[in-house]
């Protein structure tokens, strides 16, 4: 059996007397989709910024296993080895396309930006591909020259997201992609991304407080509240059967609603 792809133990991190993280342990293997859920404040995003390297915690280690089977610890990572592992191996879909898009430059720019960056230097292959890009993400690619500050924001997440797959990573961060938008823009990224990633074959760790989300994306699921995970197992069975009572109470929400 492979290895897990990225592995942590013992993350903890406070701010001055709040514990944001608390002694998390959490491992994604290749192909799989893991959620982490919360409310608002349990310590889900600043979980998905150390595990992707991005914040330090006080304690703990995160471990990623690269195509040839070798261990890094991320934390120790030199600051110019962490920024090619994210521009190579890793994505990082926010919550606010705006953070992740450059928006004085084309939409098709933006993904050509990350082909650059991996060494493609054809204009013309480098156009074609933002084309296709577009049209997976269900943009229209006559907006190929288009400013991304022109778009929705439902077209702004779809750009993002060809922009941070079009270099074929092997995990991908996604922190509440479909937060701030309407229902139906919801609904349609949704099976979007769960195309993609079926479709690409990723890893991909899911920040999101929208339980209907994780059953639909994530293989895994990770409950978190004040800085611990209080349960963690199969999505369906977490969701169908939950066993801890914050748990239950995040499910009966939506059962309510």
């Amino acid at each position: 059996m492979s290895a897990a792809l990225l592995e942590a133990t013992g993350l903890s991190l406070r701010y001055g007397p709040v514990a944001a993280l608390d002694d998390v342990a959490l491992s994604i293997w290749p192909g799989e989709v893991v959620a982490i859920v919360g409310e608002s404040g349990s310590g889900k995003t600043t979980l998905l910024r150390v595990l992707s390297g991005l914040l330090r915690p006080d304690a703990g280690e995160v471990l990623y296993r690269d195509p040839a089977g070798a261990a890094h610890a991320v934390q120790a990572m030199p600051e110019a080895a962490m920024r090619r592992l994210h521009r190579t191996d890793w994505g990082f879909v926010h919550q606010n396309p705006r953070d992740g898009l450059r928006l004085g430059v084309s939409a098709g720019g933006n993904i050509g930006e990350r082909l650059m960056a991996t060494g493609a230097r054809h204009y013309g292959a480098i156009r074609a591909e933002a084309v296709e890009w577009l049209q997976r993400v269900e943009i229209d690619p006559a907006r190929i020259d288009g400013l991304p500050r022109t778009f929705s924001g439902g077209m702004q997440q779809r750009l993002q997201i060809a922009r941070t797959l079009v270099t074929h990573p092997r995990l991908v961060f996604m922190d509440e992609p479909t937060g701030g938008l309407d229902v139906s823009v919801q609904a349609r990224l949704l099976d979007l991304i769960r195309a993609l990633v079926a479709d690409l074959g990723l890893a991909v760790l899911l920040v999101t407080h929208d339980i209907a989300a994780a059953r639909l994306l994530a293989h895994r699921m990770l409950v978190m509240r004040q800085g611990r995970v209080v349960e963690e197992g199969l999505t369906d069975r977490v969701l169908d059967d939950p066993q801890h009572e914050y748990t239950q109470l995040l499910v009966a929400s939506v059962l309510a609603a």
